[in-house]
């Protein structure tokens, strides 16, 4: 199990974040929630490059701060992504 995984009691967003993440995914939930269904998810492909983790499901890519555990962004990814 990986550290995001372990910490994922841990995952938050800011308020712009709320905005931005619900923007880019066209949705109206409960953003952390989402994306923690998401990470949790047995299909997620999670990875740590750098200072963030990055989370893939179906066209889904989550960005999060691997040492706060802020979900930076997501965005449904395009062909090239």
């Amino acid at each position: 199990m990986n550290d995001l995984l372990i910490n994922i009691n841990k995952l938050h967003t800011t308020k712009m974040g709320i905005e931005r993440i619900k923007k880019n995914l066209k949705i109206d939930d409960d953003v952390v929630a989402y994306c923690k269904n998401i990470i949790i998810n047995k299909n997620c492909n999670m990875y740590k490059q750098g200072k963030n983790w990055y989370c893939i499901l179906n066209n889904t890519k989550l960005t999060i701060n691997s040492n706060s555990y802020t979900i930076i962004t997501a965005h449904i990814m395009k062909n090239d992504d």
